[in-house]
């Protein structure tokens, strides 16, 4: 999945991961983001002191956390760095796209002794009757083939990845806030959606349109959109 086309909007629109999150999940030392698209996860650990290495596989993405200082084009299944190099990485928003078991096994070879893998999450809910759930239906008119729509399963779903690398002491959390939007926000973060981005520029452009009708006939500003903010820790032997 190529999110390059929505690097601005991914970055402008996509909410940045809580404060609550890092506090819960402290990090320090040197770290590696996996998947770091425009930063959101390495920039918040690099403000609270870490030193992190930010790879992604979307030069435009990347292009989109210049405030990071350490930024790499690589592959998640085979990075660029020596063994044991790592006292901690994290992965945000996209372990559903890599090889699961092989990044796993990368990361156990990466991570010095005891070092610390998390896979993290931030979502919408489409709950019934929701915003999120209306602009999911108004997707699937369009792309009806498209399989990430509806309430995603987060607990459980990669922990085989990590336990068949030989990751121990797996635990989860998550909890729920609402965030609110404006119209104009919701749309930006709905065009940085993989399965929006799957219609190509030109249907794209259509949705847009439709979900704008959508917003402005049902759903009055504010939007209050619930969000699901889920952790899922293992340390290396």
């Amino acid at each position: 999945m190529n999110f390059g086309p929505a690097a601005q909007d991914y970055a402008r629109h996509r909410q940045t991961f809580p404060d609550a999150f890092f506090e819960q999940v402290p990090l320090r030392g040197d770290v590696l983001d996996l998947g770091a698209g425009t930063g959101a996860l390495a920039r918040g650990y690099a403000r609270r002191g870490a030193r992190v290495v930010a790879t992604d596989l979307s030069l435009a993405m990347l292009a989109q956390a210049a405030d990071l200082p350490r930024r790499v084009v690589a592959r998640a299944e085979a990075c660029p760095f020596r063994a044991a190099s790592f006292d901690a990485i994290t992965a945000g928003q996209c372990w559903h796209w890599f090889d699961g078991p092989a990044v796993a096994r990368e990361c156990r070879r990466l991570l010095r002794p005891g070092g610390r893998l998390v896979i993290a999450h931030f979502n919408y809910l489409p709950l019934p009757g929701s915003v999120a759930e209306a602009s999911e239906r108004l997707l699937l008119e369009r792309h009806p083939s498209w399989g990430m729509a509806g309430l995603a399963r987060l607990q459980g779903r990669w922990d085989a990845h990590l336990e068949g690398a030989g990751f121990q002491g797996l635990t989860s959390t998550a909890h729920e806030l609402d965030l609110a939007y404006s119209h104009e926000a919701w749309r930006g973060r709905m065009r940085a959606c993989n399965g929006v981005l799957a219609l190509g520029p030109d249907r794209l452009g259509e949705y847009d349109a439709a979900l704008a009708r959508l917003l402005r006939e049902q759903f009055p500003e504010p939007l209050a959109v619930r969000h699901e903010v889920f952790a899922l820790v293992a340390q290396a032997p």
